[in-house]
């Protein structure tokens, strides 16, 4: 079983940085990958953020019902991230920044469909 009955799961949370003209061409790698995580069915939570001030900063939080144990020794080491890997980490100007977290759950955890949220 590789979800963790103690906890409400892990957050992982990534920032990348790479330069501005790299965006569109990241986002064509990053798209398929991004499809198969989202498909995983431990993961339960996927959005990814740019900052406005800088476009080329790049951050995303993926939700996983799982723990950290089955994140590094089942979830990173999917073939699918191989391309992916091969082709973005060139462009990075700056090494990714990645940040494994438990969730505490309720009551501390919300999810809004109204008001600009988004429901998959």
């Amino acid at each position: 079983m590789s979800t963790n009955s103690s906890t409400p799961g892990i957050s992982l949370q990534v920032s990348v940085f790479i330069a501005e003209e790299n965006v569109p061409k990241f986002f064509e790698a990053f798209l398929p990958v991004y499809e198969k995580v989202i498909a995983e069915p431990e993961c339960t939570f996927f959005e990814i953020y740019q900052n406005p001030q800088n476009p080329g900063e790049l951050s995303w939080v993926e939700n996983w019902s799982a723990s950290m144990e089955w994140l590094i020794g089942v979830q990173v080491k999917k073939s699918y991230y191989e391309e992916y890997l091969k082709v973005t980490t060139p462009m990075f100007i700056k090494e990714r920044e990645i940040k494994i977290l438990n969730r505490l759950g309720v009551p501390y955890a919300m999810v809004k469909t109204e008001n600009g949220g988004v429901q998959v």
